[in-house]
């Protein structure tokens, strides 16, 4: 192991992948999966692990995004009992490797990673997906995550109203007041989910339920649904009306999200979909594949997380060390 390998605790990492740097490492990520120059073993290139103990699961994932960036490597666990005592659920750590030599180059928190790369990708998702003039956000959880797509979002959007729910009244009530002064917008805790959804354009499920928590008959024309809790078949934070009232069903990879996304799990096993109807985020980036086709057209995007991402944003991380250091 050499001298200069960096090794970078959760808030250096998130004091070097800012909002903005998250975001463009998302769109590298998605782009380079739609044009067929990521790496990755042979998709669905990811192992998720239910315990046997308890209520935890334990992730691996591999990945290189390019030529140029080395293997980089995950490995965590999402812990939900974790969101009672106001922790992230998703705990993890990151090896990144030399392009060239294959030697370690960086160890780094993943919890940060995770918790910025996902909502960037979905702020990505969002901004290939959603109307030009969406406004409304409807957010589903008060923790971390939730706060976390909040501040992604209104960068690809001009957000005006931001309705958030979960299932302590403290919590999401304390998140609409964080996301009120943070991102100076209009901000409000609602007493269920329906209320935070209808009328919304645009809705982001952030929880890990394994019940619904958005239903197809709340959706407004033109709305655009964003699902990142919904990452193993057991967990499903969108009922099957989402799936029928869709134009377009996007999702991360098409082979991952058939084994491991549980709305399109269930749709595929029901007759309501097939594996065709699924279309892949870095298809539409790419102008590969069509999801949106009108404005009243109401799009859903399930993301379960692929190693792609962390390889993007483990690089965007090691970039902006070495770039610190110079």
């Amino acid at each position: 192991m050499t001298d200069d390998v960096l090794f970078l605790s959760r808030d250096q990492v998130a004091a070097l992948l800012d909002t903005g740097t998250a975001i463009a490492s998302q769109r590298a990520a998605f782009g380079a999966l739609g044009a067929g120059g990521a790496s990755a073993p042979d998709l669905p290139g990811k192992i998720m692990h239910p315990s046997r103990f308890d209520d935890s699961v334990v992730f691996a994932y591999v990945s290189r995004l390019s030529r140029d960036t080395g293997a980089v490597a995950k490995f965590g666990s999402v812990n939900p009992g974790n969101a009672a005592a106001g922790l992230p659920t998703v705990h993890a750590v990151i090896t990144v490797l030399d392009p060239v030599t294959g030697e370690l180059a960086a160890v780094m928190d993943g919890t940060a990673v995770t918790t910025l790369r996902t909502a960037a990708a979905s702020a990505v998702a969002f901004d290939a997906l959603a109307t030009a003039d969406s406004a409304e956000l409807a957010l589903l959880g008060s923790g971390t995550q939730a706060l976390a797509h909040a501040r992604a979002v209104a960068r690809v959007r001009d957000l005006k109203v931001v309705r958030v729910w979960s299932p302590t009244p403290e919590r999401r009530a304390r998140a609409a007041e964080l996301i009120a002064a943070e991102l100076g917008v209009a901000a409000e805790a609602t007493g269920t989910p329906q209320e935070a959804v209808t009328g919304a354009s645009l809705v982001a499920a952030c929880t890990l339920s394994t019940t619904a928590v958005v239903r197809g008959a709340w959706l407004a024309p033109g709305c655009t649904v964003v699902s990142v809790g919904s990452f193993e078949p057991t967990r499903s934070e969108v009922d099957a009306g989402v799936v029928r009232r869709a134009a377009a069903v996007v999702v991360d990879d098409p082979e991952t999200a058939a084994e491991h996304a549980g709305p399109v799990v269930a749709a595929l096993r029901d007759g309501l979909l097939a594996r065709a109807d699924l279309i892949g985020l870095g298809s539409v980036l790419t102008g590969a594949r069509t999801a949106r086709t009108g404005p009243d057209d109401i799009v859903f995007y399930n993301s379960v997380g692929l190693g792609v991402q962390d390889a993007a944003a483990a690089w965007a991380v090691v970039d902006a060390a070495r770039r610190a250091t110079r």
